[in-house]
């Protein structure tokens, strides 16, 4: 039986890349990797690619990056308050950016791709998958469809084999993602995404209550199993 070819994912655990990642399992042969960079979630997010992978049947791969949490005054690498958003404001691009603005951590996505190209490289892999989507791109730039084009423009000019990312959620927004999530069988129960990083999920920041909406949108019971009140 032919091998597969070889793929890296950034897998943090969250809807998002869990979904990107699943769409790609019965293709590739996939190595994830998940960043530990000082964030309240840290611990969460890696127990909850370690179970995705073991599901997944898939190598993973954490790396630390402590010099990230000392850049920046992100909410989610300091003790400053992570912001709260009710439903109604989900939609509203003032408020959003400036939450976007509280939790952002300083070229992070610059760095866990350029890391992830390495990894390509030196595992021959083909692609790079990323779970940026279109919902988000709206208030954080590097997950938008601009920022994917323009890496992968850099990324054929500067690797040896032309590796380049993929992201099969870009133009999704979350309840389409639940959606695809369910079409390909993604363990969606085993995902993690609240922004505090407790065993469960606080329900009110906004990663949490962009899931919630997400689900019931889609029409879809959310079972995971860290809990979302």
């Amino acid at each position: 039986m032919k091998n597969k070819p070889k793929a890296i994912s950034v897998l943090s655990g969250g809807l998002d890349s869990t979904v990107a990642t699943a769409y790609f399992a019965d293709k590739y042969d996939i190595h994830a990797l998940t960043f530990d960079y000082g964030q309240r979630s840290a611990r969460m997010e890696i127990e909850s690619s370690e179970v995705i992978c073991e599901k997944l049947g898939m190598k993973h791969t954490v790396i630390e990056l402590p010099w990230l949490k000392t850049l920046g005054k992100s909410a989610l690498t300091s003790g400053s308050a992570v912001p709260e958003l009710k439903a109604d404001e989900l939609d509203n691009k003032e408020i959003c950016d400036e939450t976007a603005r509280k939790v952002w951590v300083p070229g992070r996505n610059v760095a866990f791709t350029a890391i992830a190209t390495s990894f390509a490289e030196a595992e021959n892999a083909e692609i790079i998958i990323m779970g940026w989507d279109l919902e988000e791109a709206v208030t954080f730039p590097d997950n938008s469809k601009e920022f994917l084009d323009a890496f992968n423009h850099v990324l054929k000019i500067g690797t040896l084999d032309g590796v380049q990312i993929e992201a099969p959620v870009i133009n999704l927004n979350k309840k389409e993602i639940v959606k695809l999530g369910i079409k390909i069988n993604t363990p969606l129960h085993l995902s993690y995404s609240c922004y505090m990083g407790q065993k469960e999920h606080c329900g009110t920041c906004e990663s949490c209550m962009r899931r919630k909406r997400a689900f019931r949108e889609a029409k879809v019971e959310d079972k995971v199993e860290y809990g979302i009140r």
